[in-house]
Order: C-alpha cells, then structure tokens, then sequence
C-alpha cells in the first residue's frame, strides 16, 4: 500500500489512563516531595524540545490546543454550540489533540508516521473562531497541520521531514556526512546537536546548532569549525535555561552527594552544551544506589534521527516502589545463572559466562518505579566502568486495560529486556592506546564462525559511532531477544510464580 492509501488520522476513541501516582508520592517525606517536584518541573521543561524535534510546526499545535483549552477553560462541550460544530467533529478534534500530546508531536512516537485531524480546514476555523488568540494561532499552522506530504520523519525530502534539520534550504545526506566527519575531527558529539542549512550571500552555510542555555562561541573565533561550517551554541536555550533553574532548586533537596554532583554536572551540560559533563553526570548518577526518586534527564536516545546518532530529549523522573523493588532482586540475584545459559557461553571460561561477557557481572541497581513525570541509554564505556541502573516503570505497566497474567509476562519480559538484554556482553576495545580488555595475542573464537575474532573496538570509538543508525536498532532487537529466549526458560518460570 501506497503512503498516499493511508489513512493519516487517529483512530477514533482513543483511550486516555491516568497513571496513579498519589500514594507513592504521599509516602516521601517532605524533603523527598520538593526534590521531585523540581526534577519534574525540569523534565516538563524540556517538552518543547521534543516537540521542536519531531517537527517545525509542533510547538505552535501545542500552543493551539493550549490556547484552546484556555479559551473554553477546559469546557470543551461548550464549543459544539458557540463555534457552530457538529459534536462528531469535537471528538474528532480532541481525539487529534491527545494524541498529539500523548506524542509531544505531529508524528507517532512509534513508527514515526505522521498524523493529522479528522476534521475539515473549515471545522478547524470554526473552533479557532472562539478567540481572537486561537484564530492567530490557527493561522500560522493550519497549513503543515493539514499537510500529508510528508507521510514519516526521514531525511528531508518530498515526503519526509526531519526536526533534526530544521530550515527551508534543503540540505543533502552528503551534506550531512561532511558535517559529521568535522564533528569527529573536532570531537563535537552528535547527540545535543542538529544540523541547519542556510545560504549567506549566495553561499551555502551549514551550522551545527548546539543545544545549551548560554548562546554564542565559548571563545572569540571558535565558531568556524571548518570553511562554510559553523558550531553555533544556543539551540533550545530558552527551555534549557528554565531546566537549569528548577535542577538548581532540586540541589537544595538532594539526598547525598552523588545526587549533588550528577545534578551540578546536569546544570553544566545543559547551561554549555558539554557531552563531557553529561558523561560526568552519568558516571555519578549510575553510583546513586537505590534512590527513592529516580531520574533520566537529557538527550538520550537517537532513533529519530534518520542519519541515527542524533538523540531526543527525554525526561522520566519516577518514585520507587519498596515491595516491587524487593520482587525485582530475585532477579538481580539470579542474573549471572542466567548469563551462564546464554548461546555463547562457554563451561569452564570465565565462570562459565564465556570470553564474550565481563569477568564480573556487576548486577545494576535495578528499580520500579512509579512515573510522575514522562517526557519523551547511557553511554556504553560508562556502563563499562561504571555499572549502569535498570528501571521498569511499574504504573504503566499495571494500566486497567492489562489482564492480570498479562500484567506478569510484561513485568517479566522488560524486566529480563533491561537486566540481561542490555546488561550482557563486552565490546572487545582497545581501552587506552596499546591496552586492551581481552587477551589481543590470543583473541577469542567467535560463536557464529568458529574462527578467531579479527577485529575490535578501536580507541576512541563506540558502539554508536561505529554502527552509526543501527546502533539503537541493533542493541534493542538483541535485548528483545534475550526476553524471547528466556520466556520458556524454567527458571525464569519459578521466579515468575514466586511474583505472583
């Protein structure tokens, strides 16, 4: 089927759940409260990234629907009567407006196809018509709101657009490799970054717009990364700085010092745009054992991005569970039994994990919590060094709508996704120039070949940086797996009776 075959709005009905988070949050102290009260707000801050991320026009169909629900003061029935509309095309109206801020966007979250109301350009005019701000608000997005092409997010084209690379000129992939060879000369990461094409006195200009709250070169004359290439800071600094501020306010209520420190690292990153500091962050953050309010801030993952290295805005600030987190550590405690039984492990090596695990699995700090805010992986060599945190977001997994066993298998398999799916395996790298963590004179037989491994991971490169775009598809498809492989495992089974 054809994208132009698709039916590109909604489907009527949409099912709107609220997460129950009362409870959890009433059980904090008070300290406790105002620490995530603030790391919410600073997740919801970053919300029109996202939106300005997936597309040009989505922050102007949030501020529409805002508008509108002011304009009415969240009465929306009253619209049928005073802007002249059927009831029919309310609905349909609405059922366009959840999804779109189910999504923070005018494209799906999954799939990334775009969606737009069942309702007319007139109806449209007509439920603008209630105020003179939602008429000016109308006005400046009715076009693209309406507009199928594009049919997904992609590399722009006639039938794709991509946020990652704003502007009117249009800009090539080759253009944008060029960019990303600079960026690996200069060691710019790509992840809080995208890519505009301008044109300045007949001349083609490509800027690499990075996101921080402060604006301009961190020093005269720095700007110029290349001819006809510029770094220019500031993208989303509005939003980043009101960030800065409520992470601030959060210090003032952290629990330890390692929360203190991934926080002030956090306000670094975000107040210059620094990848280092966010590394920091990290390795600091990984180390906040058990907290009772957890966190994932920042620029996290890159599947929007066509060229893949790009990251999306995400935010999920989320209060543990004490009985679920108890549940959890039966399977942190049975994990390296079930490494043992993976495919390529070998009896006898490495405690029976094989040459293609760590020597020691360190068991992540592995959480349930309840989301209070949502909004939208941390770097591999930290999870190396450092150990890293698996979370299950435990209120969206115990929605109404789940069958009681259904509710057990998700539980289950996510559990099994985050702890053995994305905790397994070992890059082979060299670390440092001329060291390496596996024995180079006597490198390891690969499982698939049976022949000896013939390359590594270089110093300096990545899983991402060597995969490029299928580097997040790859790693997702192997933790899906893993959930799959140990479904029937019966282990995994006892374990799953004892949750019951």
């Amino acid at each position: 089927m054809f994208p132009s075959e698709i039916s590109h709005t909604p489907l009527p009905g949409a099912t709107i759940h609220q997460l129950k988070i009362k409870p959890v949050f009433d059980a904090l102290v008070k300290r406790e409260k105002f620490y995530a009260h603030y790391l919410a707000r600073a997740a919801w801050h970053g919300s029109r990234i996202v939106m300005r991320q997936v597309s040009p026009e989505s922050p102007d169909i949030f501020d529409f629907i805002m508008d509108l629900y002011h304009a009415c003061d969240g009465k929306w029935d009253i619209l049928v009567a005073q802007c002249n509309i059927t009831s029919e095309e309310l609905t349909s109206f609405l059922d366009y407006a959840a999804m779109f801020l189910c999504n923070l966007g005018n494209f799906y979250g999954e799939g990334d196809q775009k969606f737009v109301p069942d309702v007319t350009a007139e109806a449209l005019r007509k439920i603008a018509d209630i105020s003179t701000k939602t008429k000016a608000s109308l006005d400046k997005i009715i076009d693209p709101l309406l507009a199928v092409p594009p049919f997904s997010l992609g590399y722009p084209s006639k039938n794709a657009l991509s946020g990652y690379y704003p502007g009117i000129e249009p800009i090539t992939q080759d253009e944008i490799a060029r960019v990303s060879e600079v960026m690996n000369k200069t060691s710019i990461g790509p992840e809080n970054t995208r890519v505009r094409k301008v044109v300045k006195d007949g001349k083609p200009i490509l800027q690499l717009l990075q996101a921080s709250a402060e604006t301009g070169p961190l020093k005269a004359g720095h700007d110029e990364l290349a001819d006809g290439m510029f770094l220019v800071r500031g993208d989303h600094s509005d939003e980043l700085a009101r960030v800065c501020s409520a992470l601030q306010k959060a210090k003032d209520y952290a629990g330890n010092d390692k929360q203190t420190q991934f926080l002030t690292h956090y306000v670094e990153f975000f107040r210059t745009g620094s990848l280092k500091a966010f590394q920091e962050s990290q390795k600091a953050w990984v180390t906040d054992i058990s907290a009772r309010v957890e966190n994932i801030l920042g620029f996290i993952e890159p599947y929007r991005d066509p060229a893949g290295i790009r990251s999306e805005w995400e935010a999920m600030i989320g209060i543990a569970d004490a009985d679920e987190i108890k549940k959890l550590k039966i399977f942190v405690d049975s994990s390296t039994s079930f490494i043992r039984q993976l495919p390529w492990a070998v009896k006898g090596v490495n405690d029976g994990k094989g040459t293609f695990e760590k020597s020691l699995f360190e068991a992540p700090d592995f959480t349930s919590v309840h989301v209070l805010a949502l909004c939208g992986s941390i770097y591999e060599y930290i999870r190396e060094a450092c150990g890293f945190k698996n979370i299950v977001l435990a209120n969206r997994l115990s929605l109404k709508s789940f069958k009681s066993t259904t509710h057990i298998v998700r539980f289950l398999t996510t559990a099994i996704h985050e702890l053995i799916g994305h905790g397994t395996g070992k890059l082979l790298s060299e670390t440092s120039p001329g060291t390496y963590n596996f024995d180079k004179q006597n490198p390891p037989t690969s499982p698939l070949s049976g022949e000896v491994v013939t390359s590594h991971y270089l110093h300096g490169q990545t899983w991402g940086s060597v995969f490029g775009k299928l580097a997040g598809t790859v790693e997702e498809c192997r933790a899906i797996l893993m959930s799959e492989y140990f479904m029937d495992n019966k282990d995994l089974l006892d374990i799953q009776v004892f949750l019951r």
